[in-house]
């Protein structure tokens, strides 16, 4: 990931306000330790942090049209621009980034072309023509991006919050898929997916499909001209991502640059479950696996740097995000620079462990878009800011456009858990990849339960979190919080901890409002919470919360269970091979 600022407008071309601008883009350098790039254009600024995955040798930015009358600064990969170039036989390019179409393309098509873009990317482009210009988001955001108002009138473009917290009266989170035109003055939806509109789609399940569409969008993000790895937590979707891509890297332009033998990466305490999974399936597949072990304390000693890279208070966004912060210093050191990881299956799929209590496939259904629509502000905000950190970037192919408009076109009812049929949560995806001839994964790998990654990493990192919160925040302090903080008012002593650090760093009123908040069970919306009558009183980010679902649900609270009758409790079924038994 690269690192974007845009300054627009701001009736200021001195020397001075040049200076300001690189002062501030410089806070995003470890976006992109590569190189920098300014373009000034009368009082219009479009700098650049580059992190080289594509084209190291000449793809630096910003990027220009053949006359230099349209100035781009992106961060992303376009996936398509081989087949974007050859459609463009009447222009040429610069460089061999994959980036380089994006201005050729206005040229060609003016403002609507976004969607001809297959990838992930947040851009600006500057047409000096007449000073008009446009910045665009991808369609879930996977890549992160700010937009703010100067008294000036000026219009600011960050890739993250503190590139421009210090100097906008007003900030906030660009929305993913969407285009801001400075001749409209506002932000049009350029991504219109059928399942936006949250209509019960009918499309029947078709397991070929929907392995082929997923082997598609993993293959695709194989393009890359740096050393690359996998992410390996040993659950379903980063197991599937890995198996995918050791299965299918021979013979691409990358085994050629770097080797056919796949890197695979994991982090957690010692004898955590994700460690012990992601051995066996690295065994299973190939790979050459990296495990890293940390302490506690060594996550605890990085939460104010991950809050500071993350921007974000939300308890469950720092619990995972701070071991992934710390695995991708570890990856960056080995020379890896580019990961491919499973987020965004479980919102696609209903595969949090509360989706267990839907109602009906409509609920189900409604609930996957909602979780699809703020992905931007939870695990995209996660996987690409805890990895660009430290200049590394991540893909996401469960995020893959195609394969969301494949995914979520099919009837909802096939998603449902039904433990009498032996369908756990994600059997679609789990059933599209059990293949008896050339299997994937071990039968047990695939249909092993939901782990949420601040779990999975090990029970005690989140326990341990909580009991250091508890010691540096008093009863005294929390009786206070709603006067404190009156927007998202932290409601336990971990929240209350993170918000402190939060406001220090960011103590903007902006800040606090990019940042979602809400009542949450298990990951879940605060609609879902009204699925259980019992959750209003429990409610916890970690997928344990999920009592009577979760095999280690908490102790304490499971042992508060009163008035279950024994025949509500569902045994062990055919086609669950952990025999997680879920209370009815």
């Amino acid at each position: 990931m690269c690192g974007i600022l845009a300054v627009l407008g701001c009736s200021d071309d001195s020397q001075a306000k040049r200076v300001r601008v690189l002062e501030l883009s410089r806070r995003l350098k470890h976006r992109g330790p590569d190189w920098s790039g300014l373009h000034q254009h009368g009082d219009c600024y479009l700098a650049h942090q580059r992190l080289a995955i594509i084209d190291p040798a000449s793809g630096d930015q910003p990027l220009f049209n053949e006359d230099k009358s349209v100035v781009v600064t992106v961060n992303g990969e376009i996936y398509n621009h081989e087949e974007l170039r050859k459609s463009l036989p009447n222009h040429k390019f610069r460089t061999g980034s994959d980036c380089d179409v994006i201005a050729h393309l206005y040229e060609e098509y003016g403002e609507d072309f976004v969607d001809m873009l297959d990838g992930i990317f947040s851009f600006v482009l500057l047409d000096t023509r007449d000073n008009s210009f446009i910045v665009a988001r991808d369609a879930i955001g996977v890549t992160s991006l700010y937009i703010g108002w100067g008294l000036d009138g000026s219009v600011w473009i960050s890739s993250e919050m503190k590139g421009l917290n210090d100097d906008c009266e007003h900030f906030e989170c660009f929305p993913p898929g969407h285009l801001y035109s400075s001749k409209e003055r506002g932000f049009r939806r350029w991504y219109n997916p059928p399942w936006f509109s949250e209509a019960i789609p009918s499309v029947p399940y078709d397991p070929l499909a929907l392995r082929h569409a997923f082997e598609k969008a993993v293959i695709k993000r194989l393009m890359t001209d740096v050393p690359f790895g996998v992410l390996l937590s040993g659950g379903l979707d980063s197991s599937l991502v890995a198996s995918i891509t050791a299965r299918y890297l021979a013979g691409t332009k990358a085994a050629k640059q770097w080797g056919a033998k796949l890197h695979s990466f994991c982090v957690g305490l010692e004898g955590s479950p994700d460690l012990k999974a992601a051995k066996e399936v690295a065994d299973y597949i190939g790979t050459v696996h990296h495990e890293f072990h940390f302490t506690v304390q060594d996550g605890i000693d990085a939460i104010e740097d991950v809050i500071y890279h993350v921007e974000t208070y939300d308890v469950t966004t720092i619990r995972a995000s701070t071991p992934m912060f710390l695995m991708s210093r570890k990856i960056k050191s080995l020379g890896v620079k580019m990961v491919i990881s499973g987020e965004g299956s479980d919102e696609i799929f209903g595969g949090y462990l509360y989706f267990h209590k839907a109602p009906n496939k409509e609920e189900f259904h409604e609930e996957t878009c909602r979780k699809i629509k703020a992905l931007h502000q939870y695990d995209c905000l996660r996987a690409n800011k805890s990895t660009s950190a430290w200049g590394l970037e991540a893909r996401v192919p469960f995020l893959d456009k195609e394969f969301i408009s494949v995914a979520m076109s099919i009837d909802p009812e096939y998603k449902m858990i039904k433990q009498e049929e032996g369908r756990i949560e994600k059997w679609v995806l789990r059933r599209a990849f059990d293949d008896e001839e050339k299997p994937y994964l071990p039968k047990h790998i695939l249909y092993r339960q939901k782990e949420q990654f601040s779990d999975g990493v090990g029970y005690s990192w989140i326990d341990g979190l909580k009991a250091h919160a508890a010691k540096h925040v008093t009863d005294k302090m929390m009786l206070n919080a709603t006067r404190i903080f009156p927007h998202n008012t932290p409601t336990t002593k971990e929240a209350y901890y993170y918000r402190m650090i939060f406001e220090r760093f960011f103590p903007q009123n902006s800040a606090r409002l990019t940042v979602p908040g809400g009542a949450s069970i298990a990951c879940s919306t605060a609609k879902a919470v009204e699925w259980d009558a019992s959750w209003s009183s429990n409610l916890d980010p970690s997928g344990r919360a999920a009592l009577g679902v979760h095999a280690s649900a908490y102790d304490n609270q499971a042992a508060a269970v009163k008035n279950i009758e024994p025949e509500k409790i569902i045994p062990k079924f055919e086609g669950n091979p952990l025999g997680v038994a879920i209370l009815g």
